[in-house]
């Protein structure tokens, strides 16, 4: 009888639990509704239950299906900045406080939009700590995929209530890109910005596409049903696990330097000496795959001791481990992330001090990334750690380990994890910075990015969803003569989609990268690029928002004449153009000398070329001083002739 009465209790309590109303975690406190369009308010209850909405003086009804699921539409709301309260009420009562309504802006795409704003401190820190704005709201999405099925609310691991507002407690964690991208359209506006960040580093297109559209490519499509198998997920990621374990057992157990080489007490008079910054293989260090460990003694004034500290490693190729005087004080394990190692009072001493660090080789060209900071700093004082330091080698590997299956860049797996639980909430727009990933496949992008544009617009309900992609900047090293890239190739397919997909824009980048950092700081004047295409695109506002793009050409009398579309009051003269390079028939480009002939037109040619068919235009990964802009100050975009 006590087995059965437990039973009854325990069915109960599940029914009770069954039916409490539930919103999905995007509807939270905090939130920023979207202005001037219907608004859905959806989530889950008891089959047929009635539910009641309550915002804004108004009630809406409406009743559970058989499958729990419920929604309601509210009308249109005006922007707003004075917070306001939702109540949902079925068995229970659900209550979302501090709501504004303004325009909401989903921002994704791979590193560079993930990359939050305390990664930017060293360009940014004073106003960072200036930055209190509660009308500017972020919602991170945590990374998340699903090979299986579009899921219907964001993962468990989001907290309710993940809405936070632009001020000091929650700055650092918003998206650098996506804030002064709203910034700029507060300014401008002042009505409430929501951010939606749905962003994961490294992540290639094909993550972010919906396995509907994935049919048209038969190997994404043939990788997203062989992901759809669990047992395989599992399986490879156990294997995964394994191999890493493996590899760093092996490297362990070789490293000759592994619990000795940090300590002070080293002898060092075997050690070699290297000048870094600077790559290991440009100094006859043959290293491919393993461990290597650096050294340098330097001197520490009493003036710097007994306080807190940040030892600057700058970049490293691959991942390591750094020490202070014996005392471990940081690692970072793959080579895009600054070093910024912050220790303790008491860890420097006066006198003679140790720095150590030790990398591991992955395959990568190893070394210490130029043009980067290399210091130790405490209190004011700075110290200079770039010039001579000791080395040895700690372990040499002859074959690489086995690469892991990163499942969250598989095809569809973001699309199904963090696109498809936004769908109902309406959003102003899109800002989309992404294309590193797929340097390798400019072609297949061609298309990926017009049917990505196309697949979220039919998702969203909404075919004119404005689209705003931040173009790649430059990037890697300058090169001094005409080359073929990768990089500049899939900056032409994103200046070629503006074309071919209305109701989009592009902030180009091309000036304002860093040669040796996929992850440029300067993202505030990418952020104001992005929102001057948005004030066009999804504002109606009639403005310069971009500088020179490409339209056509005429060739005339051994010269091409172009013509640019988006010069503003005219292209700017009052410079020696350069970036250009011409081509004739044999398709060989040399660089061309270049003028301004009128407001919209640039003549190109170059005496040897006599019967030219191409023009190009800052097309390398970095291109050298590539000037072409419009009076207003804003650069042209990369392209190359059709």
């Amino acid at each position: 009888m006590k087995r059965l009465t437990v039973l009854l209790i325990l069915l109960l309590t599940a029914g009770m639990v069954f039916a409490q109303v539930r919103l999905p975690k995007l509807i939270a406190n905090g939130m920023v509704l979207q202005r001037d369009v219907p608004l859905t308010i959806w989530g889950w209850a008891s089959p047929g239950e009635n539910i009641t909405v309550s915002f804004n003086g108004a009630e809406y009804k409406c009743t559970a299906d058989a499958g729990g699921n419920w929604q309601t539409l509210m009308p249109a709301q005006k922007a707003g900045s004075t917070p306001q309260t939702m109540t949902v009420k079925a068995s229970n009562t659900v209550t979302v406080n501090d709501i504004l309504v303004g325009d909401v802006w989903l921002c994704s795409g791979q590193s560079n939009m993930a990359m939050l704003m305390y990664e930017t401190a060293d360009l940014y820190g004073n106003e960072i700590m200036q930055i209190n704005n509660p009308h500017i709201r972020q919602c991170a999405v945590p990374m998340h995929y699903n090979f299986q099925q579009p899921e219907k609310d964001l993962p468990e691991a989001m907290r309710q209530g993940q809405w936070h507002a632009a001020t000091p407690e929650n700055i650092m964690m918003f998206s650098a890109t996506a804030y002064f991208f709203a910034q700029n359209l507060y300014d401008k506006y002042g009505i409430p910005i929501g951010l939606i960040n749905a962003s994961v580093g490294g992540s290639p297109i094909e993550a972010w596409i919906s396995v509907e559209t994935l049919k048209k490519y038969p190997v994404h499509f043939k990788e997203v049903e062989k992901c759809a198998d669990n047992t395989y997920v599992e399986n490879t990621m156990k294997l995964d696990r394994e191999n890493a374990l493996n590899r760093t057992a092996e490297l362990n157990r070789n490293d000759a330097g592994l619990s000795k080489w940090h300590k002070s007490d080293v002898d060092m008079s075997g050690w070699d000496e290297i000048s870094l910054p600077g790559y290991w293989m440009d100094r006859d260090v043959d290293l491919k795959y393993g461990v290597i460990w650096f050294r340098k003694e330097i001197d520490v004034p009493e003036s710097m001791t007994g306080k807190d500290g940040v030892l600057r490693l700058g970049r490293i190729v691959d991942g390591d481990s750094a020490f202070i005087n014996g005392t471990y004080v940081g690692s970072v394990s793959f080579q895009y992330p600054q070093r910024i190692y912050p220790f303790k009072s008491g860890v420097l001493k006066p006198g003679k001090n140790l720095i150590a660090v030790r990398v591991v080789c992955d395959g990568n060209y190893g070394g210490f990334v130029e043009e980067k900071p290399y210091k130790i700093t405490a209190g004011n004082e700075d110290i200079d750690l770039t010039g001579q330091w000791k080395y040895k080698i700690g372990a040499k590997l002859a074959m690489p380990g086995q690469p892991e299956t990163v499942f969250h860049y598989k095809p569809a797996g973001l699309y199904n994890g963090m696109i498809a639980p936004l769908l109902n909430f309406p959003v102003k727009g899109v800002i989309w910075y992404q294309g590193e990933s797929n340097t390798g496949r400019v072609k297949e992008y061609a298309s990926l990015l017009p049917d990505l544009i196309k697949d979220w617009r039919n998702k969203f309900n909404s075919p004119q969803l404005p689209f705003i992609i931040a173009q790649l900047p430059n990037f890697m090293k300058v090169q001094k003569m005409p080359v073929e890239s990768d990089w500049a190739a899939l900056r032409n397919v994103q200046r070629k989609t503006l074309d071919i997909v209305p109701h989009t824009g592009m902030a180009v980048a091309i000036d304002i990268g860093e040669w040796n950092d996929v992850h440029p700081l300067n993202k505030k004047e990418v952020g104001r690029r992005l929102a001057l295409e948005a004030r066009r695109v999804a504002c109606g506002e009639q403005l310069v928002s971009n500088g020179p793009l490409y339209k056509s050409m005429e060739i005339k009398n051994n010269s091409i004449i172009l013509t640019f579309t988006s010069t503003g009051s005219g292209i700017y003269t009052n410079l020696d153009l350069h970036g250009f390079a011409i081509a004739g028939e044999d398709g060989k480009y040399v660089w061309a000398n270049a003028a301004v002939i009128a407001e919209d037109k640039v003549k190109v040619w170059n005496p040897s070329v006599k019967n030219p068919v191409s023009v190009r235009y800052a097309w390398a990964d970095s291109p050298a001083d590539a000037n072409l802009k419009n009076r207003e100050g804003l650069p042209a975009s990369p392209f190359q002739t059709e």
